[in-house]
């Protein structure tokens, strides 16, 4: 009797977009795009510390490539470019809006259960 092969199915339907907009660093780039607007790449990187401009490089890469960062480039001396976030990455508004609200109501509460799970309370 042959076995019907097993086919991966992620249970989570929003893992696609988890993945997509809360990789590492993408949130601080697309927070950063959507709420200063346009910004040439150093501007960028400085408003993001800890950002090296390697990872910024490859996130603005990854995010153009998903249609949620618009590139610039102007053909000037010296060349110009700039980045924006995209008609597309704006409709991420009110998902940001419902977790900095979610933040500000429960972050609390996941701190204390943190600080008395590592004191061993729980």
């Amino acid at each position: 009797m042959t076995t019907a092969p097993e086919t991966s199915v992620d249970p989570c339907p929003i893992t696609p977009v988890i993945d997509l907009v809360f990789g590492r660093w993408s949130t601080q780039v697309l927070w950063v795009l959507t709420h200063d607007g346009r910004l040439r790449f150093t501007e960028l990187q400085q408003r993001i510390p800890g950002l090296t401009p390697k990872v910024l490089t490859q996130r603005l890469r990854q995010l153009e490539r998903d249609g949620l960062v618009a590139r610039t480039y102007h053909a000037e001396v010296p060349p110009r470019v700039e980045y924006e976030a995209t008609a597309l990455a704006r409709t991420l508004t009110p998902v940001f809006s419902s977790i900095v609200a979610w933040s500000g109501e429960h972050l609390g509460e996941v701190l204390a259960a943190r600080a008395a799970y590592d004191a061993g309370a729980i």
